[in-house]
């Protein structure tokens, strides 16, 4: 089986209650929920939240939401607590701010864990630009030979190297998620504040596969303006 799931914080220190800021009338969770829906490979969608104030604000829609923690330090704690007792092989981690997802991205992501050494998974476009470079908000990522992800980053100085633009959608194997998460934050992962950083300290792999996505996920209200819904 597997299975997706959709962190949804409420509270957003750069956009606060993001997740639910409407977008044609409609929360934008509601917009990243519907595309993943389309997606062929997934056999179950879940909206991962930590406040009832998403459940009242989603009580109308048709979507399975699940009420976790608000402890979590991370949407990667939510969502393994979610599937801690689902009986699943593969869990997709879908960013709640990713509006204008294309659900072919998650079937490519899945599709990754054909191959059965891969245990985490992500994605990456060929779509970036100097304003991309520029800002730390959008995440860079350096690939090596093997398609892995060779280091992950937020300012980049040598030019010369080939980087692309990091989308922040995962896959993970279950037991690798539940290995993942009992790990302590890394260095570089509290420096950068790039959880992944914490798999590539602790010698995990990360598979990435390519897309030409040309959509940034909505860390700003000022992000809204490249939506096409």
């Amino acid at each position: 089986m597997v299975i997706g799931v959709i962190p949804a914080r409420l509270e957003s220190t750069r956009f606060p209650r993001k997740i639910l800021f409407p977008i044609n009338n409609k929360p934008m969770v509601m917009h990243v929920y519907e595309r993943a829906l389309l997606s062929k490979k997934l056999d179950r969608l879940i909206i991962a939240v930590d406040s009832q104030v998403t459940v009242d604000a989603l009580r109308n829609y048709d979507v399975e939401v699940l009420m976790t923690s608000s402890k979590h330090l991370s949407g990667t704690d939510r969502i393994a607590e979610v599937v801690a007792n689902i009986d699943t092989e593969i869990v997709i981690n879908i960013q709640g701010d990713e509006p204008m997802l294309d659900p072919k991205m998650i079937d490519d992501l899945v599709s990754i864990f054909d191959d059965k050494t891969v245990k985490i998974a992500t994605l990456a476009s060929t779509v970036i630009t100097e304003d991309d470079f520029k800002n730390p908000n959008t995440v860079k990522v350096k690939i090596d030979k093997n398609d892995n992800a060779a280091n992950f980053y937020r300012e980049v100085v040598d030019r010369k190297v080939q980087y692309f633009r990091h989308i922040g959608i995962y896959g993970y194997r279950k037991n690798t998620l539940e290995a993942f998460t009992r790990l302590e934050q890394s260095k570089n992962e509290q420096l950068l504040h790039l959880e992944q950083l914490r798999a590539l300290d602790n010698g995990i792999p990360i598979r990435v596969a390519m897309c030409n996505f040309p959509y940034r996920g909505i860390d700003i209200q000022e992000d809204l303006e490249q939506l096409n819904l």
